[in-house]
């Protein structure tokens, strides 16, 4: 065998290529990013586009189709990403992302403008595609089940300040405001005027946040001195977050207590489709069932006939308010285990019971009654956890109305994935 250097094929990747591919043919056909773009463009958008100034024989710049946005944000979401600047970091680098925004350019501004921005319209798209498919009939929303799950809210536990010491943040910036004036009125040249710009926004923010916590901490104070009159508990004083003041302190489910939102889905236990969305900043679930039914009434004018919901849920006030909207309400009764084991029917009348509490308790005694609650653990529970898995354990915003944007957008990434599968079932079957 002759002797000398192996001859060997290396790798060259300064050589400059010429190669002839769109977008189209290098995303593969099946892939998700495909399923998302052609269920968004199913959706009526009119809300967004009735917003344009930019229309035909009219000067100005052309705007972003809010299908791409929409679509980005359904997409995004899908795959745990939260983050504007990650978004369009995604849309510069990655191919679904490419694909998606098909040579338009995207910034995060827009990004987080459109998503923060448009509170009503994300809420009437969730409305528009269950009564689409309601009207479909592949939803029928004769049952829901309903939970609520606590996320993290984007603020500290050092960040909740007592009224005095609000005070005294909100002078400090008060007076930073007014030291930001006086310097830029008197040196100009020393910031240029973006940077200017850009502090006196970021002092004047922080001074509504803080008049916004005080605002927070009043209301919280009376709601405390009301609760103690009932209880003849000692009240602690109340207080806010500096940076999101309408974040309360909540005991999370590993125990821990930390600021957070009370996000509550509504689910078609038939079907798996989120019909109703909430956000509050109550530490339990105690008073969020009827405000749901009022909910789904508004938006499809219909109360549903039952309502599975846990243990947390069931106060004589929800079970009567529930009942009077003609909802029956399918939840265990506390300390079953414990009623029994000292002797007593935990599904007999209380002297305290109304009439509906006493029909609920005497209702969940029976074997059919707890075969209907047992929907309520592969539905709500499992929304819950896809939910988590897709990345809602920390709000990327702050302020109850944007966590609710981003609870919303959960539900109508959940919808479409639904969608998608509730639209193609009847195909398969007749296969």
């Amino acid at each position: 065998m002759a002797a000398g250097k192996p001859r060997l094929r290396i790798p060259i990747r300064d050589q400059i290529e010429m190669r002839w591919e769109s977008l189209e043919d290098l995303l593969e056909a099946d892939h998700p990013a495909r399923i998302v773009w052609a269920a968004v463009c199913t959706l009526d958008l009119k809300s967004w586009l009735s917003e344009i100034k930019a229309i035909e024989r009219h000067v100005g710049r052309d705007a972003t189709d809010p299908r791409l946005l929409v679509a980005l944000w359904v997409f995004a979401t899908l795959k745990g990403i939260g983050s504007a600047r990650e978004l369009a970091r995604l849309c510069a680098e990655c191919l679904p992302y490419q694909w998606l925004c098909g040579g338009v350019s995207v910034n995060y501004h827009m990004l987080s403008d459109f998503r923060s921005q448009g509170g009503e319209k994300w809420d009437e798209l969730l409305t528009q595609i269950v009564a689409t498919l309601l009207e479909a009939e592949l939803v029928k929303m004769d049952r829901v089940a309903q939970d609520g799950m606590k996320v993290r809210a984007s603020a500290g536990n050092g960040s909740f300040r007592r009224r005095g010491r609000l005070e005294e943040f909100l002078e400090a910036a008060r007076e930073q405001v007014e030291t930001l004036k006086k310097l830029a009125e008197e040196d100009g040249a020393e910031l240029t005027r973006r940077q200017r710009a850009a502090r006196e926004r970021a002092a004047r923010l922080r001074q509504q946040r803080i008049e916004e916590a005080m605002r927070e901490c009043e209301e919280l104070q009376k709601q405390r001195e009301a609760t103690a009159k009932q209880s003849r508990r000692k009240v602690n004083e109340a207080r806010a977050s500096t940076t999101d003041p309408q974040a309360r302190i909540m005991k999370f489910a590993d125990g821990g207590c930390r600021p957070g939102y009370n996000v509550q889905y509504a689910t078609d236990t038939e079907s798996g489709v989120i019909v109703g969305v909430e956000v509050t900043n109550a530490g339990n679930d105690g008073a969020q069932l009827p405000p749901m039914l009022d909910q789904l009434e508004e938006r499809y004018e219909r109360v549903p006939a039952e309502a599975l919901v846990d243990g947390g849920f069931t106060t004589t006030e929800t079970i009567d308010q529930a009942t009077e909207r003609g909802c029956t309400v399918y939840a265990p009764v506390k300390d079953e285990e414990k009623q029994r084991a000292a002797g007593t029917d935990p599904h007999a009348r209380k002297k305290w019971d109304s009439d509906a509490t006493a029909a609920w308790r005497s209702r969940m005694g029976t074997e059919a009654a707890k075969l209907i609650y047992g929907l309520r653990a592969q539905t709500a529970e499992l929304v819950n956890a896809q939910c988590r898995n897709r990345g809602l354990q920390h709000m990327p915003v702050r302020g109850q109305p944007r966590c609710r944007i981003i609870a919303l957008l959960f539900a109508i990434t959940h919808n479409l994935t639904v969608m998608e599968r509730l639209r193609s079932a009847p195909a398969k079957t007749a296969v």
